[in-house]
């Protein structure tokens, strides 16, 4: 039986996040807590990272996430998604860090994207010519930048569509919101995001044309 095989058996038999938390609110199992933190561990940081504009400090959201998770486990209730359950408090964590750092008159920094790779790794053989990877390092720059201007309850949405896959009823129910404002503020969230791309692509008279692209691309970056 090959590995791929095995791994797709054990996950048919691995239990739900839901029992998982339920062994953690029930008996304090730390194994099972072990298991929910590696499972969202990464998710969580990339949506603290693509909220606050820091992926360092989205490092300690993270931690303070789950230790939040833990601190509180006897209210959550056994018949809710483990996961709107957890994105709302990830959601709600990341906020009170906007708002702290509001108060700071602290401007948040673009995050790193997932995955962003460092210029010299541009420099292989079999990667574009360094003008163009430049170029393209520049333009996931401007995403991430245009993205950390948005407002919150846009950014949000952009974020956990786009970067997590959460469909439309998911994201409904982790804001309690209509599914239809979900959807018109995806909608409004990616016409900002179009116009401040547009804004920071305009080139200086005399400069090579910089290509035209769209808010759904870029979110790719």
């Amino acid at each position: 039986m090959s590995v791929s095989v095995l791994q797709t058996v054990r996950d048919l038999f691995a239990p739900s996040d839901e029992q998982l938390m339920w062994r953690v609110q029930a008996h304090d199992d730390a194994a099972a807590f072990g298991t929910l933190v590696g499972r969202w561990q990464a998710p969580i940081q990339r949506l603290c990272a693509r909220l606050t504009g820091d992926e360092h400090r989205a490092e300690d959201l993270t931690q303070e996430v789950f230790a939040r998770l833990f601190a509180h486990r006897k209210s959550y209730q056994p018949d809710r998604r483990f996961a709107t359950y957890l994105w709302r408090i990830a959601l709600n964590h990341c906020y009170r860090e906007l708002g702290r750092a509001r108060h700071r008159f602290e401007r948040p920094l673009p995050p790193a994207g997932d995955g962003e790779r460092p210029v010299t790794e541009f420099l292989a053989d079999d990667q574009p010519a360094p003008d163009e990877a430049l170029a393209d390092a520049e333009t996931a720059a401007l995403v991430r930048r245009a993205l950390a201007t948005l407002p919150e309850h846009l950014r949000t949405i952009l974020v956990l569509r786009h970067y997590e896959n959460l469909k439309f009823r998911e994201i409904a129910e982790v804001l309690e919101l209509p599914e239809g404002t979900v959807k018109t503020r995806m909608t409004e969230a990616l016409r900002q995001l179009a116009g401040r791309l547009g804004r920071a692509l305009e080139r200086p008279a005399g400069s090579p044309p910089k290509p035209r692209i769209q808010a759904q691309e870029c979110l790719v970056l």
